[in-house]
């Protein structure tokens, strides 16, 4: 069994990275592929904006020695310069770890990781991380017989056993909530929106095409930064970042299902809800072409979920009851679209955020999922 950090300039090693998961998650029905092309890119220190600030290298292990073994494992060790400079820290990440059930194998892994942080003298890892703020986070530790949201991890239950056996503790999980067909808002979430609005001021912005959306990327971006950044383990993303994250979430919206929280002409907050286009991403099998993009059509025509992957509201307007229209907004909205769901995800909130949790549980919403973020000292 050997380690090997890959070399991003061959094409052979950048396939066979991408391509094991497809491998070792080949007879799971629950996994949802993500699309090569996106993970190629990742990989592309010429094309990723990532790499214009930070850097990341990506170790496998394989079978035997030389050329030719197996694949058993593979994971990316990243040192986010962003990231340590906004948080006044040494860290380093880790993400795309993948294995077979071996302790071994993940510890020959994370082995390589330490290392790789040792020398650039990092004095943390925690992970999974990705390469961008809107990476889905964690390992997922609860709720292994649900299919994930769009962009969502998800991993064999053995998972943790390997990472705690090398060594890694638990740092924070990040927490999932569902609300089940046949879901009827509270009459009192909509009273409460409508005085909201009388009393504030605010009001909602509503968007028909994706092309209005586009033009407030630099808005939502504001508004995300002075959201998010103060929170520990977050940064101010930039212009670059902002881009990629868009197009990302251009590429699955419905138009109808953004709303910006409003006050005055300016934005203050803003709730992102997708449709669960995760059959289409499984038909599609990673690749668009030649019949993965008719499938993802089909999947936003069929689907029966709606995913809400992101809330925020700028610090000075918390606590004045904007949530409650966000949320009214949203339950309005797929009235008009007569949409037969059978959940609403509402994915990855912070286990420490009790005022959100709070707000889930009195609207009827159910803990389904638990993603888990490690820590250790290098």
């Amino acid at each position: 069994m050997q380690v090997r950090r890959i070399d991003l300039n061959k094409r052979q090693d950048v396939e066979q990275f991408v391509q094991f998961p497809f491998d070792l998650y080949r007879d799971c029905p629950q996994w949802v592929p993500p699309l090569k092309s996106d993970e190629r890119l990742m990989l592309n220190p010429n094309k990723y904006h990532f790499y214009r600030h930070s850097v990341a290298d990506f170790f496998v292990v394989e079978s035997g020695k030389g050329a030719g073994g197996e694949m058993l494992g593979r994971i990316a060790a990243i040192d986010n310069r962003m990231y340590n400079m906004h948080n006044h820290s040494r860290v380093a990440q880790f993400y795309f770890f993948d294995a077979i059930d071996d302790a071994q194998v993940a510890g020959s892994l994370f082995d390589a990781v330490l290392d790789w942080a040792a020398c650039r003298g990092l004095n943390k890892l925690i992970g999974p991380r990705g390469l961008l703020e809107a990476d889905g986070l964690g390992l997922l530790v609860d709720g292994f017989e649900h299919t994930p949201a769009p962009g969502m991890p998800y991993n064999y239950a053995y998972y943790d056993a390997l990472v705690t056996g090398a060594g890694l503790e638990k740092e924070r999980d990040y927490v999932s909530a569902y609300l089940s067909a046949g879901y009827t808002p509270p009459e009192r979430i909509f009273a409460l929106a409508e005085k909201v609005k009388e009393r504030s001021g605010f009001w909602i912005r509503t968007f028909r095409s994706k092309r209005e959306l586009r033009v407030m990327v630099s808005g939502i971006k504001r508004i995300y930064n002075e959201a998010f950044s103060a929170l520990s383990g977050s940064y101010p993303i930039d212009d670059g970042e902002a881009a990629i994250i868009a197009d990302r979430f251009l590429a699955i919206a419905d138009p109808r299902l953004i709303k910006l929280v409003m006050k005055g002409d300016k934005v203050v907050g803003f709730l992102f809800a997708f449709p669960d286009i995760t059959r289409g991403l499984q038909k599609a099998r990673g690749q668009l072409w030649p019949t993965g993009w008719y499938h993802l059509l089909r999947a936003f025509k069929q689907t029966n979920g709606i995913s809400v992957n992101g809330m925020g509201l700028l610090p000075q307007y918390q606590g004045l009851g904007a949530p409650a229209i966000l949320y009214a907004e949203m339950f309005k909205t797929i009235q008009d679209m007569h949409f037969h769901f059978e959940h609403v995800d509402l994915a990855q909130i912070d286990e420490h955020n009790a005022k959100s949790l709070a707000e889930i549980h009195g609207m009827g919403g159910k803990l389904y999922k638990r993603h888990r973020i490690y820590e250790r000292a290098v």
